[in-house]
């Protein structure tokens, strides 16, 4: 499939790994390829504020990655996940919940710890799940609009199709399926 991809999705996809390495996040998510898409300039023709919508990833990574629309659902539940969140940060601090999980241990990164040297820039930073199917999706957008390549557009669009607080993000900040479509199509 990666052989489909255009020279810009490709660059998306290793600024992606590198979004993810940089946060120390043990794999990459929907999260690191609209970062990846924005620090690119794949957007910039939607003139989408990229200081805005990095700022409301990490809102949403603070709430352990639930969308509004999830905390809406709790509300009406009387469960107040602003509350939630504040408590588990009087706790364990400030972003607990937007802290990357710990990555595996290895005896070459024990060695490396113990010698005080930083880990490999190269180390392998796995997809997530919900990213391997944005790749599989925008494949299939690709071919449901008969492109030949995948594309940026395709790879946005697949954020956009799936639910949660990336697409919730982008569409809170003008960026829907149909303005995508219309404002990038090549």
């Amino acid at each position: 499939m990666f052989e489909r991809f255009t020279t810009e999705a490709r660059n998306t996809v290793t600024g992606a790994v590198a979004e993810a390495r940089r946060a120390g996040a043990t794999t990459v998510t929907e999260e690191h390829l609209l970062l990846s898409l924005l620090s690119l300039g794949a957007l910039d023709p939607l003139d989408v504020d990229r200081a805005a919508v990095t700022a409301d990833l990490a809102a949403a990574r603070r709430r352990g990655g639930m969308s509004k629309t999830d905390e809406e659902a709790l509300a009406g539940l009387g469960i107040d996940l602003t509350e939630i969140v504040s408590r588990i940060e009087e706790t364990h601090g400030e972003g607990a919940l937007s802290t990357p999980a710990p990555s595996r241990r290895t005896l070459g990164g024990s060695i490396r710890s113990a010698l005080g040297r930083p880990e490999p820039d190269n180390r392998h930073v796995p997809f997530a799940q919900g990213s391997k199917q944005i790749l599989e999706q925008s494949l299939r957008i690709a071919l449901g609009r008969k492109d030949r390549h995948i594309g940026t557009l395709h790879l946005l669009l697949a954020l956009l199709s799936r639910p949660g607080a990336v697409s919730e993000v982008l569409t809170d900040h003008g960026v829907t399926y149909g303005t995508a479509e219309t404002g990038l199509a090549a």
